[in-house]
């Protein structure tokens, strides 16, 4: 099997939609693109740096956060397989630097496709086109969701304080939408709180329920509340 076969197909799992790529848009991304592996740890962008291609993750993750004069950082999302960067379209559609900086937090394998050919393709694929902009929409609204976390309380210490008190042996049986309720707060900020609880290793998430693992970690953390 040639490399740029093993290619398409490691696309077509990770990334479905391209799969329906009109022919001559196809050949035209398949010539362009190129497979990339990146050490954990390599910056991939910078506040400030241009941006030169587009990136389509399909193993790994990739921390994009902003990082304040004084040093403060907020993870602003991940890209993970599957995915790809909101900032980096925005930058090349809007032909702008990043406004943040990008960390392979794993090592990553990924698929970049240069800027010329993003735009090219963006320009005449109307599978490409909704491609782009379908991510676009759905990364837009994880970042609404971290505005809201950020603009209107500590979530974090809210949920590890709900969840420790309800720690007793037993997973805990609430849906996160039950959660989200309880809370006063939306399904999709306590998804994302969840998931970062299962990252550190606090909690493991099961549909309909969610088993802690570490009690303590949560009650030091509600006790900072």
């Amino acid at each position: 099997m040639r490399h740029n076969d093993c290619m398409d197909q490691e696309l077509a799992n990770a990334f479905p939609r391209l799969a329906a790529l009109e022919p001559d848009a196809a050949r035209h991304f398949t010539q362009a693109a190129r497979l990339a592996a990146i050490p954990a740890g390599t910056v991939l962008f910078q506040d400030g740096s241009a941006c030169t291609g587009y990136v389509l993750v399909l193993d790994g993750a990739i921390r994009v956060q902003k990082v304040a004069e004084n040093g403060r950082e907020i993870v602003l999302y991940r890209v993970e397989r599957g995915e790809t960067c909101v900032l980096t379209t925005n930058c090349l559609i809007g032909r702008s630097d990043y406004a943040a900086e990008g960390i392979a937090e794993t090592a990553v394998r990924a698929v970049s496709l240069p800027a010329a050919t993003f735009r090219s393709l963006l320009a005449g694929s109307a599978v490409f086109r909704d491609f782009v902009f379908g991510a676009y929409a759905t990364r837009i609204a994880d970042l609404l969701v971290l505005i809201e976390e950020v603009a209107f309380g500590r979530i974090d210490m809210r949920l590890a304080g709900w969840l420790a008190a309800r720690a007793g042996g037993e997973a805990v049986r609430a849906t996160h939408q039950d959660i989200a309720v309880e809370l006063g707060t939306a399904r999709e900020v306590i998804s994302r709180q969840l998931k970062d609880f299962e990252r550190r290793g606090w909690v493991t998430l099961y549909r309909g329920r969610v088993e802690v693992r570490d009690a303590g970690a949560l009650g030091r953390l509600a006790e900072r509340m």
